[in-house]
């Protein structure tokens, strides 16, 4: 961690809700004129679309049916921890873009599914964001979640993160059920082995839980709307959180343990906004003072 140069870093799995997130990071940002250095977990993958279906194929005829992008063999966890490190150190690290489809292809110049070359992060950011799916992770090799000042995560119950994904893939990708249904039965254990433990690492977890039936993921019609659902927000260290201040601002929240609160899941960006708000500009006064 790094009084001088700052790190906020958000975890969750595919379809988690962390691009919604992010975005309420933005208009904090924003309203508050934080510089921020962004950085996306795609960037440290380590193939690009066409080598991993290829080595996913491979591992499939050795009988490795549980090769995914959760693990340490699809994903450069040391490149990461170095970025980490370097920014938590100077200020600046490497990063490059994946890039997903044509729209990021034509600002970026290259085809989608690759990679951009790396580059240095800015030198004059006030604190480096990251939002992907290993920003807390921690194996025999590596500690990523060391470097990071404010760590959040993303966590849907499952559930109901497989109706998001299944939707998203179906929508946006083309995939069959069938073909969903078999990636989640794929990264399944790589899931349980690096995906779910970073959640015990991050300083506030944002857990999104529906109200309706989702019993059945694989036939859902509807994904739950956010007013079909409930948030527990969960805090590692609840000493100088204000829950009765919370309590007060958020309509209908409640405490359902002593480091818990939870809350209608429409009011899920106001919530982030008192929540994270106080913690964010801590990190910048912190860093203002050290300079």
């Amino acid at each position: 961690m790094s009084r001088k140069h700052p790190i906020i870093s958000i975890t969750g799995s595919s379809g988690a809700g962390t691009t919604s997130v992010k975005r309420t990071f933005e208009q904090i940002f924003r309203r508050e004129n934080v510089n921020a250095a962004y950085i996306e977990g795609d960037a440290f993958h380590r193939y690009n679309r066409v080598d991993m279906r290829t080595k996913m194929a491979e591992e499939a005829e050795r009988g490795n049916r549980h090769f995914s992008h959760f693990s340490p063999e699809t994903n450069l966890f040391e490149e990461l921890e170095q970025t980490f490190r370097d920014y938590s150190e100077s200020g600046t690290g490497k990063t490059r873009t994946y890039v997903h489809d044509d729209k990021e292809a034509a600002v970026h110049g290259v085809a989608p599914g690759n990679f951009t070359e790396w580059h240095s992060l800015p030198e004059t950011s006030d604190l480096l964001f990251y939002e992907g799916l290993h920003g807390a992770v921690m194996t025999d090799k590596v500690n990523v979640a060391q470097y990071a000042d404010l760590k959040i995560g993303v966590v849907p119950v499952i559930n109901l993160e497989w109706i998001q994904k299944l939707h998203r893939d179906r929508a946006d990708r083309g995939y069959s059920t069938e073909a969903v249904t078999d990636t989640i039965l794929r990264r399944m254990p790589d899931y349980v082995h690096y995906i779910v433990p970073q959640f015990a690492e991050t300083d506030i977890n944002f857990q999104r839980v529906p109200t309706v039936d989702t019993s059945n993921p694989f036939i859902a019609r509807w994904i739950p709307t956010a007013d079909e659902s409930m948030v527990v927000i969960r805090f590692k260290d609840p000493r100088g959180i204000d829950f009765a201040y919370l309590l007060s601002m958020i309509q209908g929240s409640f405490m359902s343990r002593a480091n818990s609160i939870v809350i209608h899941g429409a009011k899920l960006d106001l919530a982030m906004q008192l929540i994270l708000t106080p913690l964010i500009m801590q990190l910048i006064d912190r860093k203002r003072g050290v300079k």
